[in-house]
């Protein structure tokens, strides 16, 4: 039986075929749906104008700052999701409200919707407190963390150098400030992903080449690089596949900004 967000989208798109027609996947997927897909909402709320809040209220105060314009392009919206989850989950260890809401990304026959099913299963083998533990292990520990999630340190090995002037004073074009209350440079892997959903999303004002720019010039020199070094942690367990899914997403936008072009 179809959840009552899923029976309001399809009634707003004018039917099943219209709404995969509209989001770009085939009739056959929509048509097994109960309820709609963790990784589909943003573009069904793209398509059908239906916030994500009625969609899935399970999941969604937990990206409460990915209000995006229903007007995005499905394909730009699904780059914010993305983006924004991984945001979540290097600016803090995910709670166990995340953690159950992550169980529910299904997964597809590509290598993203696989990373998205790795992940998922590992949410659902995850307990908070441990994870919690891998966190800090990770990025903070006693003295410092095993991975420094900063663009000066992978560029430069020293924090607070050239990168970060360099992103300041871009940031400052774009009249993108730092949050009083964030204690964090801003050249952290956390803030670049919030950054990027914000252009994706439209909350940031940005044309395409704008965005190709700043991701060519702050996170493709070093955040893939970053993502590898979780991915083959010895000390990650939870957010190990939280690398590969940022390793081979940025991967994708990458090639895209290429191609773009």
């Amino acid at each position: 039986m179809r959840d009552p967000g899923l029976a309001r989208a399809i009634d707003k798109a004018g039917g099943v075929a219209e709404l995969a027609r509209k989001i770009g996947i085939a009739q056959p997927s929509v048509s097994t749906w109960n309820r709609v897909p963790a990784q589909r909402v943003i573009a069904v709320e793209a398509a059908t104008g239906i916030s994500r809040r009625d969609l899935r209220p399970d999941l969604y105060d937990v990206s409460e700052a990915a209000a995006a314009n229903p007007a995005v392009d499905p394909v730009d919206a699904g780059r914010a999701h993305e983006y924004l989850l991984l945001a979540s989950l290097l600016s803090a260890p995910p709670s166990k409200k995340l953690l159950a809401a992550i169980t529910r990304l299904e997964g597809d026959d590509t290598p993203l919707g696989r990373a998205h099913a790795a992940l998922a299963q590992a949410a659902g083998n995850a307990v908070t407190a441990q994870v919690e533990r891998e966190y800090f292990d990770l990025f903070i520990g006693v003295g410092r963390g095993e991975i420094l999630p900063y663009a000066s340190y992978y560029l430069t090995g020293f924090l607070h150098e050239r990168p970060l002037a360099r992103l300041r004073s871009d940031l400052a074009r774009f009249a993108i400030e730092r949050a009083e209350n964030n204690p964090e440079p801003e050249d952290n892997a956390a803030t670049l992903c919030e950054i990027m959903a914000g252009f994706a999303d439209g909350r940031f004002a940005s044309t395409h080449e704008q965005q190709k720019q700043f991701f060519d010039k702050h996170i493709g020199p070093w955040m893939g690089r970053m993502f590898a070094d979780l991915e083959k942690s010895e000390t990650a367990n939870f957010y190990r596949p939280v690398g590969a899914l940022g390793r081979l997403f940025l991967e994708i936008e990458s090639e895209a900004f290429t191609f773009a072009n």
